[in-house]
């Protein structure tokens, strides 16, 4: 079914979107610098797929699941919003377990170190 997985990337980024807006990890905590580190990240992703590509390394392959749109040679339209899901639960996860590390480090009294140097 040509265009499946570009439905489930929709979707997936969605859920992202929402968990990101529910708990404000990323684009709604500070939407200029998301958008910023959003583009470098995919560009950078991108640049590293067109290498990938042109040492052989990356390859589409037969795949029923995919719309056939192609952004380069063996670069999908799909990749860029694959992409895109890596780079925002990347830094939905970096978001939420931020302020996770900070109140461990500070039960421990540490001012940047872990438990054990605090003990030693």
């Amino acid at each position: 079914m040509p265009g499946a997985y570009l439905a489930g990337l929709l979707v997936s980024i969605a859920g992202i979107a929402v968990l990101d807006a529910r708990y404000r990890l990323f684009f709604w905590r500070s939407p200029l610098r998301a958008a910023a580190v959003m583009v470098i990240g995919l560009v950078f992703f991108m640049v590293w797929d067109v290498a990938g590509v042109h040492l052989g390394v990356f390859f589409i392959g037969q795949n029923e699941l995919l719309t056939g749109v192609l952004l380069a040679p063996e670069v999908p339209l799909e990749e860029v919003f694959f992409l895109l899901l890596l780079c925002w639960t990347t830094m939905d996860l970096f978001g939420a377990l931020r302020p996770v590390v900070a109140r461990r480090l500070d039960r421990s009294g540490a001012p940047g170190g872990s438990d054990e140097e605090s003990r030693a």
